[in-house]
């Protein structure tokens, strides 16, 4: 009974202890923690305890970790995606990462019934749309896949960019005010498709989050962004 009672209290004071140093910014999101073992010697605890420690904090949200590879401070990157539009270039190069963007597909057609449904917008509107979707990367990793559609009837000149090598939502933020906003925000299983592009097994749990910007009532981009959920967690401030 000494010894169950002796581990949990260990395995609380290291979890604390560990919360600590990533909320007060001791260990920067991406910070790669020591290894496993040593990480139980440094706390004189087992190996198995110091496992139970780091996968709860896994599961949580705060750490991710990476077979062969180890364990990282997790990226609180959704605190700007939730309470306000930012550049996700400007996202990647603030984990002192190298940012690319892939453009995969660009297309100039009328909305069809879905994607009027997904907007909300009325079956009978009469909208045009630019249709894009690419992948934006962390070094050599994918990062977010992003799939896109412009009102190409509001946003001046959007035809005449090709998007190769600037993404659109940073083009957006440049050129094209915007007055209001709502995201939708879940967890989801990924398809096989995006699964694919992000480099995941199908099924595998990612966050996705919808957003949809207007300008006095019409409106201007849908965009859905889909990270790996492993790396990836939620924090709000209000």
């Amino acid at each position: 009974m000494t010894s169950s009672r002796s581990s949990k209290t260990s395995h609380a004071r290291i979890k604390s202890d560990i919360l600590e140093q990533i909320i007060d910014g001791t260990w920067q999101p991406g910070f790669q923690l020591p290894i496993e073992t040593v990480l139980a010697d440094s706390y004189g605890v087992s190996r198995m305890t110091m496992n139970k420690v780091l996968t709860q904090l896994a599961n949580e949200g705060y750490v991710y970790r990476r077979k062969k590879k180890g364990t990282f401070v997790a990226e609180p990157r959704a605190q700007s995606a939730v309470m306000e539009i930012t550049d996700i270039e400007r996202e990647v190069l603030a984990l002192d990462k190298t940012y690319r963007w892939d453009l995969l597909t660009r297309q100039n057609h009328p909305m069809s019934a879905k994607n009027l449904e997904q907007l909300t917008l009325p079956a009978t509107t009469d909208t045009g749309g630019l249709f894009l979707e690419g992948i934006h990367y962390s070094c050599d990793t994918p990062f977010c896949l992003e799939t896109r559609y412009i009102n190409s009837d509001i946003v001046p000149n959007v035809l005449e960019q090709d998007f190769a090598c600037l993404a659109p939502g940073s083009w957006l933020l440049k050129v094209m005010p915007w007055t209001k906003a709502a995201h939708q925000i879940r967890a989801i299983n990924v398809s096989n498709p995006s699964a694919r592009l992000l480099g995941l097994d199908p099924g595998s749990a990612c966050l996705e989050i919808i957003r949809r910007t207007e300008i006095d009532a019409t409106w201007v981009t849908w965009a859905r962004l889909l990270y790996p959920g492993q790396a990836h967690q939620l924090i709000a401030q209000f």
